[in-house]
């Protein structure tokens, strides 16, 4: 085959795999993480990170950190191959739940945060109620803040279920892929 298709089509999975770093960036994940997981996606089979260094130019130890944020994300997988001793790594090759692996992965995290900080507040201001040394004013500023916690609490609750839809694919119920 001709070396100019090649070069042609080369060229036009770097440009592919920019525009997917470029795009992870909008998600609040590095461009990096969206560079490796848009080679392996225009690789379209999973890589070591032997491969992955040598596509980008890093060190093996920083693509081991990369993979690391990747697998959390839930954007890549470790994947096992019959005679291959590495460990191989793959991508979704679906857009869609790629957007829904990163965008519940870290509404996720935000919700678990929220849960623990709102139960130790909650106590903290119920501890404060039950010392009974209080004036009404501090009690009515702590019913405030109770109240406010709850409302706090029930937002998160909003968020995971949204998160919920997401995951569970009832998105597309409403929002159907073209």
């Amino acid at each position: 085959m001709d070396e100019k298709p090649l070069m042609k089509i080369k060229q036009v999975e770097d440009q592919f795999t920019e525009k997917i770093a470029d795009n992870m960036r909008t998600f609040g994940v590095s461009t990096t993480v969206g560079r490796v997981l848009g080679i392996i996606y225009m690789n379209r089979k999973p890589m070591t990170l032997d491969e992955l260094s040598e596509a980008t130019g890093m060190s093996k130890t920083r693509m081991s950190q990369v993979m690391r944020e990747m697998l959390d994300l839930n954007i890549a997988e470790k994947v096992f191959e019959k005679g291959v001793r590495k460990d191989l790594y793959n991508v979704e090759q679906d857009y869609y739940q790629t957007f829904i692996s990163l965008f519940t992965s870290n509404w996720q995290k935000v919700i678990n945060k929220n849960k623990l900080f709102e139960k130790k507040l909650s106590g903290e201001l119920s501890e404060a109620l039950q010392s009974g040394d209080i004036d009404e004013e501090t009690e009515q500023k702590i019913n405030a803040l109770l109240e406010e916690t709850k409302e706090w609490l029930n937002y998160y609750q909003w968020i995971s279920n949204l998160v919920e839809f997401f995951d569970s694919g009832e998105i597309f119920k409403h929002v159907p892929k073209p």
